[in-house]
């Protein structure tokens, strides 16, 4: 029986003795080669007009190792100067060798390392190599000076189409996709939302998307806010006027609201006994106030049909107006008002106040000093 137990004890101890044996095994990785990344500019202008063409087109060698390994391959992108934090990165496949950036590509890249538009900048490039979630090898990183673009918010929102016979006399075509008003989607999200004008009662109009009939879509026939692609009706205008809109593309709805506005307040001629409404203007597809004396100790906001449940102030703070410089504006109905805020203006005098309520992701106010 001692024997047995010796026995036992001792292919207990061997067997303890390999494990850790085994546990001190390490693999050496080597680099044996770099890898390298080349690009085919020094310098880019980026422009809308050509968003989606590419910008800048880059070709790179994976880095090799020994043992080989699995590893993964991307772009680190910033700004020059920064050792790259933050920064940016683009997934690249290591059974390739090449690839590129368009134009709204890079940037969206840019926006999102807070380099401002319009000004060219030094940004830096590397390719990264990673082992494992730890171990990562990197080339020598290339410079490119790129200049950014505003991007202008009707090409960087979607957006859904709203043709019919009210268009015409609002500025744009009759019952033409292409040339029409336009519900945006600010969430990017399939649930759009905007303006449109009307001048005569019993108004028809449907929506599109892509600026195409294909999948249009209109009422289901029962005027509860209900969508259809097949069978569907034309919704109706019933009375003159702005309409405000909703589609849930996705959920098939919609709905529609009579929305006048006008401007009050106490920088006003009248203050808070009545409004000054605007007007629409088919031309500029603007609303306007051609003429309005506005005093520099009071304040003014606007809202719709005389009355304050739909508003379209600033953002969060009274906000003072420069003349001739248009400025985002928001709609309290929309979530995006803290408070409320009004306008005012430095210099009173009289002002013409325009507002452009064409993308509701972009909504503008302009005063200027006449």
């Amino acid at each position: 029986m001692r024997n047995f137990i010796k026995i036992l004890f001792l292919g207990l101890f061997v067997s303890v003795l390999f494990s850790c044996d085994n546990e001190d095994e390490k693999i050496i990785l080597n680099n044996t080669a770099p890898g390298s990344l080349a690009v085919n500019k020094t310098a880019v202008n980026l422009d809308e007009l050509i968003a989606d063409q590419s910008a800048l087109t880059f070709t790179y060698v994976n880095p090799t190792f020994s043992p080989n390994i699995v590893f993964t391959n991307e772009v680190e992108i910033a700004v020059a100067g920064t050792n790259f934090s933050p920064s940016k990165k683009v997934i690249v496949s290591k059974e390739s060798n090449s690839f590129s950036l368009t134009h709204v590509q890079l940037n969206t890249i840019l926006a999102d390392l807070m380099v401002a538009p319009n000004v060219a900048k030094n940004v830096e490039f590397r390719l990264k190599t990673s082992a494992n979630s730890v171990t990562a090898f990197y080339s020598p990183s290339v410079a490119v000076s790129v200049k950014g673009y505003t991007p202008n918010p009707d090409l960087v929102y979607p957006k859904i189409n709203v043709p019919g016979n009210y268009a015409g006399a609002a500025g744009y075509q009759d019952w033409t996709p292409t040339n029409t008003a336009n519900l945006f989607s600010p969430e990017k999200d399939s649930k759009y939302r905007g303006f449109i004008y009307v001048s005569a009662a019993n108004s028809e109009y449907k929506f599109t998307i892509n600026q195409d009939y294909t999948g249009d879509k209109g009422d289901d026939g029962t005027f509860t806010g209900k969508l259809v692609e097949t069978g569907e009706v034309n919704l109706k205008a019933a009375t003159a006027g702005t309409y405000y809109i909703k589609v849930d593309w996705l959920a098939n709805t919609y709905s529609t609201a009579i929305m006048n506005f006008g401007v009050i307040g106490d920088a006003t001629p009248t203050g808070y006994a009545s409004d000054t409404d605007f007007v629409y203007n088919p031309t500029t597809k603007t609303y306007v106030i051609n003429s309005i004396a506005l005093n520099s100790t009071g304040v003014f906001k606007f809202r719709a049909n005389d009355d304050w449940a739909v508003k379209i102030q600033p953002a969060s703070t009274d906000q003072t107006l420069v003349t001739g410089t248009g400025v985002k504006v928001f709609i309290s109905n929309e979530g995006t008002v803290t408070g409320d805020p009004s306008y005012k203006v430095g210099v009173a005098g009289n002002y013409k106040i325009e507002l452009d309520l064409h993308n509701s992701a972009n909504y503008k106010l302009t005063v200027t000093k006449l």
